[in-house]
């Protein structure tokens, strides 16, 4: 596999793009809407000309000083964030608008939707539209596929069966995949690596299970899930204490000084009546500000802090807004960013 790469520099509206990136395998990017995201998509599928930089596919070049190749000269499929199927044709018809070859028939039955072939985008769901417009690009037989925020126009229960459907396709397809979303979760189960993009520019690019162990900075524990607790730390003989700026102390294993935000996982936060007698170093009571039950998970809102807790657990503590509890974590669930 031919690899992708990268290297963009551009201005935009509010700040500069400038960002370089190596493909193989599925990349997702992912961060805040404006942060350049779908810039860096339009300027590989050549919808963007950059003001300087170089893009490639191996020792192809699409783009540098001298040269630039048209969108229709160069081997990428791509999904639209809402798809842009044309209402006119039938799902064979859009399929097959650009194929090469005789692959429509073949990709129809792939994705599952053989039986919907002479259906008009008009009649299917959310996510029927959703595998034509990948069957499409796919249909194209590209070396790079292009993925802008392939799940946002999904209902939740849709979501989570088309986002597994989607990652099983961009592995069997053996391809540079890049996919833009706003949303970790989607990043995480979709790609091997994510890249956390703010502003133009990548603040840190490593696997999901890197980011969410090791984040590089508050933003990017923040947009992992994390809780961020900030304080002033003060590293001592195998302990940091983290004096947090609206009273209370943090402990963490993490050795760092000064200005500081403990990053700390709702799964890593136990919940009791009292405080527990255990080897655990942080505790903090407050009252429950708000309790979400999500399945067999239940968030409660403990002060500045978000626990995720099993459902028995949240029953069996009888727990409910207004009532006092403490929350409980380990030194070493504890990952401090300096600020």
């Amino acid at each position: 596999m031919d690899a992708l790469t990268a290297d963009i520099r551009t201005p935009l509206r509010a700040f500069d793009l400038e960002l370089s990136l190596a493909v193989r395998g599925t990349v997702a990017l992912v961060g805040p809407s404006g942060a350049g995201k779908s810039t860096v998509l339009r300027a590989i599928a050549g919808l963007l000309r950059p003001a300087a930089g170089r893009i490639a596919l191996g020792g192809d070049v699409w783009f540098d000083a001298r040269t630039w190749r048209r969108p229709e000269e160069r081997p990428v499929g791509m999904l639209f964030q809402q798809y842009a199927l044309f209402p006119h044709l039938t799902v064979r018809g859009n399929v097959a608008f650009g194929a090469r070859g005789g692959s429509v028939d073949r990709l129809l039955e792939q994705l599952g939707i053989a039986h919907l072939a002479d259906a008009l985008p008009s009649t299917l769901s959310g996510g029927e539209q959703q595998r034509v417009a990948l069957a499409r690009a796919l249909a194209r037989e590209p070396r790079v596929l292009l993925l802008d925020e392939p799940l946002s126009a999904l209902d939740a229960h849709t979501r989570s069966t088309i986002r597994s459907e989607l990652r099983e396709v961009l592995r069997s397809a053996g391809l540079p995949a890049l996919v833009v979303t706003h949303d970790f979760e989607d990043a995480a189960a979709l790609a091997d690596v994510v890249g956390v993009v703010v502003d133009g520019r990548v603040r840190q690019l490593a696997s999901p299970e890197e980011l969410v162990a090791r984040p590089a900075d508050a933003f990017v524990g923040a947009l992992t899930g994390a809780n961020l607790l900030r304080g002033t730390a003060t590293a001592g003989t195998g302990t940091t204490t983290l004096l947090l700026d609206g009273g209370g102390t943090v402990f963490s294993t993490d050795a760092v000084e000064g200005a500081a935000a403990a990053v700390v996982y709702p799964w890593d936060v136990t919940l009791a009546r009292a405080t527990p007698d255990d080897s655990a170093q942080n505790h903090l009571a407050a009252e429950v500000a708000s309790v979400t039950r999500l399945g067999n998970r239940v968030r409660v809102a403990v002060g500045p802090l978000t626990a995720e807790v099993t459902a028995e657990s949240a029953d069996r503590l009888g727990v409910r807004e207004g009532e006092r509890l403490v929350a409980t974590w380990k030194a070493t669930a504890t990952r401090l960013v300096a600020l």
